[in-house]
């Protein structure tokens, strides 16, 4: 299973350090985008203070079903210099769309046998890249069908229930300083700028807040599956229903019993600050076979068109 540095060069110029993680035996193969999460994430998904540590372990899975995976540093991350909060959502979706154009590119890629992966933010782009490219699969982890202010508001609800007693007496307090953050967030013009004393991506969040993923859901050429955990904090599991209804044709859904938004279970009360225990295990193989089985019908024959059954819409 050779790793291949790869380098990915934007619509502006800028060179976006990645892996590509061949099969063993000849190509050329088919190939998967892996695309993360939001925040200065390198190209396994890792940040300093939460390790996802997911890019090897899907390479891995898809190396052993003959699929090829590219992974990159996000702007300012990992091998790239820069500052991340200074790279908008859109900048973010058009380096995916360059990614893609990069596989299809090379010789030992199937032009026509190209997916993504994407987890939580990574997963929207994947939305956009299933409506905007030829891409065949589309895997999307965590991901939301709504307007992004709503899905952030909904985060913000969902994380304010799962903390203690004295915290969930403040939610109507807690609520209205995140509103008056996100109002000062939506008066800056500035790429990065101060609210509340922190500085934060403020292009990032203008251009997210404003996206509505169904948009691009609801003309999505590629087969899609949608996996959200039952125990996902920041997404809400309940729009794999709304995703189904959407995607032309169905999309293949999957609500995991005690799946959290990292990718772990836990069989207890979810809450954030769970996160750092649940990091130390693996990336749950159960959803490394599930995608890896998912991307191996719908990519290895290359020769002809995705399996009829690809479209069909479970829950």
């Amino acid at each position: 299973m050779p790793d291949i540095d790869m380098t990915v060069t934007a619509d502006n110029g800028t060179s976006l350090a990645g892996t590509l993680t061949l099969p063993v035996g000849p190509g050329p193969h088919p190939a998967v985008l892996l695309l993360h999460g939001s925040g200065p994430l390198d190209r396994d998904g890792n940040s300093q203070k939460l390790p996802m540590n997911l890019g090897r372990p899907v390479a891995e899975a898809l190396a052993a079903r003959g699929i090829a995976t590219l992974r990159y540093d996000r702007r300012g991350s990992g091998a790239n210099p820069g500052d991340w909060r200074a790279a908008g959502f859109t900048d973010n979706r058009k380096d995916a769309a360059a990614a893609v154009r990069a596989l299809a590119g090379r010789a030992d890629v199937h032009a026509d046998a190209i997916g993504v992966i994407g987890h939580s933010e990574g997963s929207l782009h994947a939305m956009a890249l299933a409506a905007r490219t030829d891409v065949r699969a589309v895997v999307m982890l965590a991901g939301f069908a709504n307007l992004g202010e709503e899905a952030f508001r909904w985060q913000g609800r969902s994380i304010v229930a799962s903390m203690p007693a004295f915290f969930r007496l403040l939610r109507r307090p807690l609520a209205g300083l995140g509103s008056r953050a996100l109002a000062r967030v939506k008066k800056t013009r500035t790429d990065v700028a101060r609210v509340a004393g922190a500085k934060v991506n403020a292009r990032w969040m203008r251009e997210m807040l404003v996206h509505d993923t169904r948009d691009d859901l609801a003309v999505s050429a590629a087969a899609i599956l949608a996996v959200t955990g039952d125990k996902d904090l920041q997404v809400n599991p309940d729009d794999l229903k709304e995703i189904a209804r959407l995607v032309p044709g169905g999309a293949e859904t999957h609500r995991i019993d005690d799946l959290t938004h990292i990718l772990r279970r836990d069989s207890g009360r979810p809450t954030l600050n769970s996160y750092r225990r649940l990091l130390r295990e693996p990336v749950d193989p159960g959803l490394l076979d599930l995608v890896a089985e998912w991307l191996s019908r719908h990519l290895t024959a290359v020769a002809g068109e995705a399996p009829a059954e690809g479209r069909s819409a479970s829950s």
